[in-house]
């Protein structure tokens, strides 16, 4: 896509933003009707940021003067998302949900939450945003930019700047720390000193977030990274690892190329990165299903005693589900796949039993030898036992007569 020239409104040429850019025909609706009824309608946030860069980019908001009152009249479905900070979901033919917010402005904020008020212009709300890159206004009908931060400067030189004063912007919301490192790993931005400083400076504030808004930043972070290590590094230089993730390993000790790999896995990554995965996470208030996915690799063998057929059938008996995180966590910590994962595909595809719900007898069938109690789960397990040493046992006829067997 051509650059075009546009004078922003310090009178400086940012030549990096297009002359246009592709906006979804419904976000197009949504501003066509709302200018149509006299009302100021622009694109904003990171979707102008991401078309600018060339990156995939589909998640457009409607920044408009109309209150929210105005915009549920004009719209025929909505949501009301965040109605008293202003934004309106707006639900497309499709059922698709864009957000409009009515431009406002910061009254007062306790780091977390902020009061604010309506009936501010567009350049007023991008001053509330919280890097210039993000701070852009695009309007879709004219093929307008408005660019008051120099935000354009900045994606060209790779910097990430706060807006407007730095202290200020992060005592409005400690998460923009967090934020910051995560731009700055995922497009390998540099941090404008002055952001920097202020960063590192509200860094006590970060304790003060809730435990599901790190958790998400964290994930984000961990998905989008050009390089975890770096990624990692931020956290740990920011003070953030001190805060959150306490005892992260170094991620220099994980090799380079498995840690830029795509597409990843943020709960099989803290496992490898933390020394009790399942603590961080419960910490971090993620899912029950994530927390006992990292109590299983941190509590996991990392592979089996010797890459022998056996060997792999025990070690996969007892891994059970946490086998495949078990083969990626061995991949991300050593760069290769585990010597004996070529045999865990063929014992897989042979079909040999590896725990007792795949043994062709049930306990329904030992109770009918009449083994009861306690006896049930020790039969299968020695009938477990010895069709991991020979999958050729595993026939109904060969385990009952060997579970009459004395023990």
């Amino acid at each position: 896509m051509a650059a075009a020239s546009f004078a922003d409104d310090a009178g400086v040429t940012a030549s990096i933003l297009p002359p246009g850019i592709d906006v979804p025909d419904a976000v197009v609706s949504i501003v066509r009707t709302l200018e149509s009824s006299g009302h100021q309608a622009w694109c904003v946030g990171g979707a102008l940021r991401d078309a600018v860069l060339r990156l995939p980019h589909s998640d457009f908001d409607v920044a408009t003067s109309a209150p929210p009152p105005v915009v549920r009249s004009l719209f025929r479905r909505t949501v009301p998302v965040g109605e008293r900070f202003g934004t309106i979901g707006v639900l497309d033919p499709d059922g698709i949900l864009h957000e409009v917010t009515t431009f406002r402005r910061d009254v007062s904020t306790d780091g977390r939450h902020a009061v604010v008020a309506f009936g501010v212009s567009l350049e007023d709300d991008l001053a509330r945003r919280d890097f210039t890159i993000n701070a852009l206004g695009y309007h879709p009908l004219r093929g307008e930019w408005r660019d008051p931060f120099q935000g354009a400067g900045d994606l060209a030189a790779g910097v990430i700047r706060a807006v407007g004063v730095a202290e200020e912007r992060f005592r409005e919301d400690y998460l923009r720390i967090l934020r910051a490192l995560r731009f700055a790993a995922r497009f390998d931005f540099a941090i404008d000193p002055a952001t920097w400083t202020a960063l590192r400076s509200a860094a006590p504030g970060l304790a003060g977030l809730s435990a599901e808004r790190v958790r998400d930043e964290w994930f984000k972070g961990l998905t989008s990274a050009r390089s975890v290590a770096r990624l990692v590094g931020l956290w740990r230089d920011a003070g953030a690892t001190a805060a959150w993730l306490p005892g992260l390993a170094d991620p220099a000790a994980l090799p380079d190329a498995a840690m830029s790999s795509q597409p990843r896995d943020p709960v099989l990554l803290t496992a490898c990165l933390a020394p009790a995965p399942a603590t961080l996470l419960r910490r971090l208030r993620a899912s029950n299903a994530e927390i006992a996915r990292a109590a299983a690799i941190e509590a996991g063998s990392e592979g089996p005693t010797s890459d022998d057929d056996i060997a792999v059938r025990r070690w996969l008996s007892v891994a059970g589900d946490a086998a495949d995180d078990l083969l990626a966590a061995w991949r991300l910590r050593h760069g290769m796949p585990a010597a004996w994962a070529g045999r865990v595909a063929a014992i897989r595809e042979r079909g040999d039993a590896v725990s007792r719900r795949a043994l062709q007898v049930t306990g329904h069938d030992l109770t009918a030898l009449g083994i009861t109690g306690a006896g049930v789960g020790r039969t299968l397990d020695r009938l477990l036992d010895r069709v991991l040493e020979n999958p050729e046992l595993n026939r109904r006829d060969v385990l009952l007569a060997m579970a009459a067997e004395p023990s």
